[in-house]
């Protein structure tokens, strides 16, 4: 599973913002709606839904810049980026495959701590930062899964996050799942 999650990270299809925000013709569906437009902490509302929240590092090291696609479009020009891939579960089911690229001009500052958090999750380290700001939000889709992708601000440099919903996430309401509370 987590290969294949990860590897469906690089096929999402991103919608224009002027797809997602107007009221017609498409609307997100809810609950799915307000998890793609959070601006806080999805690590928190991940954990309102379960009793573990667990994050297993699959990669965590430099990739070239030919390695990713439209996401160079997003970050600063460099040869290469910081990348970690996880996937994060709930209670042992897998809920979110994230991705995070860094520039290395980011890694001189502060931003450095974040290549070496491990297993903790991304959001405990970013929303304890006062420095943080969230540039954008993108929508998107691959295959009947949502995902989404921020450009992240951490003391003034940009970090790429994308997360793709996996199908057991409680983004998607199932029965149990009570409005982000559990």
């Amino acid at each position: 599973m987590s290969d294949a999650a990860l590897a469906l990270l690089r096929t999402i299809e991103w919608l224009h913002a002027t797809d997602w925000l107007k009221e017609t013709p498409m609307a997100l569906p809810s609950p799915v709606d307000t998890w793609l437009t959070e601006t806080g902490s999805m690590t928190q509302r991940l954990e309102r839904h379960c009793t573990q929240l667990t994050v297993v590092p699959y990669y965590n090291d430099y990739v070239t810049a030919d390695m990713l696609g439209d996401e160079k479009r997003e970050l600063p020009d460099s040869e290469r980026y910081w990348l970690r891939d996880v996937i994060i579960y709930g209670d042992g089911q897998p809920w979110l495959a994230a991705r995070t690229l860094i520039p290395p001009s980011a890694l001189e500052t502060s931003v450095s701590a974040l290549t070496t958090i491990g297993d903790t999750p991304l959001g405990h380290y970013l929303f304890k930062q006062d420095s943080l700001q969230r540039d954008y939000i993108h929508i998107g889709r691959c295959e009947n899964l949502w995902a989404r992708r921020s450009r992240l601000c951490l003391s003034n440099q940009p970090i790429l996050l994308t997360e793709l919903f996996l199908p057991s996430s409680p983004v998607y309401g199932f029965p149990g799942v009570d409005g982000g509370n559990r």
